[in-house]
């Protein structure tokens, strides 16, 4: 899940489509939904051909969101208490 999470930040950071991704990776569009989806799992070879075509490595595709992370680790309530202390 989070390669495809990945996969699609910087793509759509880069605005490119997931057609203009496919055209750049070889991978057909669908291929490359499933992936950002998280229904498909990518290969080694697959990230390093796709992390190519996006001119990033393979780490940022595999990386873990820092933010995420640290939100998933605490405890649910003080998660809640955050967000009401932010106005979220």
């Amino acid at each position: 899940m989070v390669v495809g999470l990945n996969v699609q930040r910087i793509r759509r950071e880069q605005t490119l489509s997931q057609e203009e991704l496919s055209f750049r990776s070889g991978f057909t569009r669908s291929y490359l939904s499933g992936l950002e989806a998280g229904r498909r799992n990518a290969t080694i070879l697959s990230l390093a051909k796709i992390a190519s075509a996006l001119g990033a490595s393979v780490e940022d595709l595999i990386r873990q969101p820092a933010k995420a992370t640290a939100v998933r680790n605490k405890p649910a309530s003080t998660q809640v208490t955050e967000k009401r202390k932010s106005g979220s």
